[in-house]
């Protein structure tokens, strides 16, 4: 989800056959109930060459388990259908050719509900071969859980792009319950931790592979903010000509929203009278809830947004050296099948929404750590082959599962995507 839709892991540690088989279920199950509102033409459109039909996800997830597990590791499995890899393989070179990313909205077959039925044929194999899988086996399960999470959230993200489209601007899900409306609080800055601190993944629980070695890096003495950028803070940009400011951007980014006409984050809509003052997304079209976090803004925009506000985009260290005293369940996070959005800050001390509502652009490229090694065959592919020319973004979103991220995960995406739920969080030197 970027955390590229099949960005490939390895588990660090063994886990039971009876906790593996409950993730499993659990995972299994969530993404079918934020299909069940859908029609199969719902299910197959493709919106953009970045996104997928949502039935793509749920095929090209079960395509992973019925590969990497049931026909490597099971004697005499036999494939659902031996013409469905092709179509539902994604980047994968070591398992042979595969249907272009953009060309997966013309496969109005097979249907929604044939897929369904691939689903349940491939976790009926599953569930009754996992007590007698070995634990290396056993954690490619793991990993094939984390990455149906990420197509979760990659599937709710191009669902709402494509009902963008409708000019019905049609409702997928029932709005998220919401707290009573809340005034942005002032901006405090928290001192972060100065000169050398360790950063990365120290090899216990789950881990992406692009999430260590572990290693020291150098912190220069800086300052975050406690909270996340509010949408009334992005109007103000607006209000002050920051779309039309050339001195605020980068060269690319001032490129990109004049190539494009951008005037406003993803998804924000005018009224009659030609004022930005709603948004539209998976609960349909709603007034714009000026004390939430903005979202839906590329790196380019919250690069300037910084740079008007005196400030900068921390860099992914001085956001994980800061992440990692927090508890990463606690946030605005993708429970059940609803409108998934960003909520304003509630009271406390500290740094706030660091986890959850939004992934928060850092300044930091994704390239790899120092030693790090891709894994050996396909399970490798993933991570290491696409450090380049992305940025990485922290801490999840209202659409991540809860319980996926924790605060070495990378996400990472092109500087000009933003519908994704990215968004922002100020920094300052000290």
């Amino acid at each position: 989800m970027g955390f590229r839709p099949d960005a490939v892991a390895h588990s660090a540690e063994a886990t039971s056959h009876d906790d593996v088989a409950a993730r499993f279920a659990r995972v299994r199950k969530l993404t079918l109930d934020l299909a069940a509102p859908l029609s199969d033409a719902d299910a197959s459109a493709q919106s953009m060459a970045d996104a997928s039909p949502a039935k793509w996800h749920m095929a090209h997830t079960t395509w992973f388990f019925e590969s990497f597990v049931l026909r490597d590791h099971v004697p005499g499995y036999m494939p659902f259908d031996a013409r469905w890899p092709f179509l539902f393989n994604s980047y994968y070179e070591a398992e042979g050719a595969r249907i272009a990313r953009p060309q997966r909205g013309l496969l109005t077959r097979p249907s929604l509900d044939e897929v369904r039925a691939y689903r349940a044929a491939v976790d009926a194999r599953m569930e009754a071969v996992l007590t007698d899988l070995a634990p290396e086996v056993l954690a490619l399960v793991d990993l094939g859980c984390h990455h149906e999470e990420q197509h979760q959230e990659l599937l709710l993200t191009d669902l709402q792009h494509l009902f963008a489209q409708n000019p019905l601007d049609p409702a997928v899900y029932p709005p998220a319950p919401r707290p009573p409306g809340a005034v942005p609080e002032p901006v405090r800055w928290i001192e972060g931790a100065t000169g050398a601190v360790e950063i990365g993944h120290g090899g216990e629980g789950f881990a992406f592979d692009c999430e260590g070695p572990r290693h020291v890096t150098w912190l220069q003495p800086h300052a975050l903010a406690d909270r996340l950028v509010t949408n009334a803070e992005w109007a103000d940009f607006m209000a002050d000509g920051g779309y039309e400011t050339p001195s605020l951007w980068l060269a690319d980014g001032w490129t990109f929203v004049r190539e494009n006409a951008v005037a406003a984050p993803a998804f924000w809509r005018r009224d009659g009278a030609g004022a930005f003052t709603q948004r539209f997304g998976l609960d349909g079209l709603q007034d714009i809830d000026r004390a939430a976090p903005v979202r839906h803004v590329s790196y380019y925009e919250a690069d300037a947004f910084a740079r008007w506000a005196g400030a900068r985009l921390p860099t992914e260290a001085e956001w994980e050296s800061a992440a990692a005293r927090l508890d990463p369940q606690r946030g605005t996070f993708l429970d059940a099948p609803v409108a998934v959005c960003p909520l304003p800050v509630r009271g406390g001390e500290g740094l706030r929404q660091m986890f959850g509502d939004v992934w928060e652009w850092t300044s930091s490229a994704y390239l790899a750590y120092p030693r790090f090694r891709p894994a050996e065959g396909a399970i490798g592919e993933y991570n290491g082959k696409f450090m380049s020319g992305q940025f990485v973004l922290r801490g999840g979103s209202c659409a991540t599962p809860r319980g996926h991220v924790r605060a070495t995960y990378r996400n990472f995406f092109y500087p000009h995507q933003r519908w994704q739920f990215t968004g922002l969080r100020l920094a300052k030197d000290l």
